[in-house]
């Protein structure tokens, strides 16, 4: 019997970097419908729910005929968003897709590949090879052992190849599979001090004993997160360039 799995899109309107951020307009459709829209595409999701503190957000998605809900503004992260969501939805789920608000090129095969690996563990996420800019803080690297477990992730480069052995270097992909039970687990979690210190949400889950299957995408999409406004504008010309 295959898993009722939810996809779940957290959405904040604030953001210091950019505000907003969320309804800016990519070639008439805002970043969260293009987000949303690309996400209905995975075949492995029973649904896909945006999780919102702002009415902003929450009257945009309804207008554009999406699914939306309402989460505590004071929440600390997507994940616990994304939790909250969830319990809000209470469609009897198994697992919960995690998937970056801010990623409207996102291949939706990426999200099948994190549902199948729910099949065989509680917690999953995405790696693909990064050939180029290897020491930029901004794209966390992750190894992982030889029964494709994360070992670690970091923003700075890793492995060191001391011994020049030319090994590949994996970016993370920032999405996130759970089982629902390992999800509200999850978020009852201390911080720590690894987690804190590269401000990586991800490594408290290894910290605490647990476990993170990983996969390299067969995908050959390089999505492109939007972070700032420069982001924006090159997401807009590749739309444009292909429609």
């Amino acid at each position: 019997m295959s898993k009722k799995i939810l996809g779940i899109i957290p959405a904040r309107y604030a953001s210091t970097r950019f505000p907003g951020k969320p309804l800016a307009d990519i070639c008439g459709k805002s970043m969260i419908q293009r987000v949303y829209e690309r996400a209905l595409k995975s075949k492995s999701l029973c649904g896909v729910l945006i999780a919102t503190d702002d009415e902003k957000i929450f009257n945009a998605v309804k207008n554009f005929g999406g699914q939306a809900v309402m989460t505590d503004s004071n929440l600390p992260n997507g994940t616990a968003r994304c939790e909250q969501a969830a319990k809000i939805y209470n469609e009897n789920i198994d697992a919960v897709i995690n998937i970056q608000g801010d990623e409207p090129l996102l291949d939706p095969l990426m999200i099948d590949e994190v549902a199948e690996l729910l099949n065989e563990c509680e917690c999953a996420t995405l790696c693909s090879e990064l050939d180029s800019d290897f020491n930029n803080p901004n794209i966390v690297k992750v190894v992982m052992s030889q029964n494709n477990y994360a070992l670690y992730f970091s923003r700075s480069l890793i492995p060191y190849e001391r011994n020049k052995l030319i090994l590949p270097i994996y970016q993370h992909i920032g999405i996130y599979g759970y089982s629902f039970e390992f999800l509200k687990k999850y978020v009852t979690l201390p911080p720590t001090p690894l987690s804190e210190a590269e401000s990586l949400e991800q490594l408290k889950i290894l910290e605490h004993g647990y476990k993170i299957k990983i996969k390299v995408t067969k995908s050959k999409n390089k999505s492109l997160g939007v972070d700032t406004p420069e982001d924006l504008e090159r997401v807009r010309e590749i739309i444009n360039a292909k429609f």
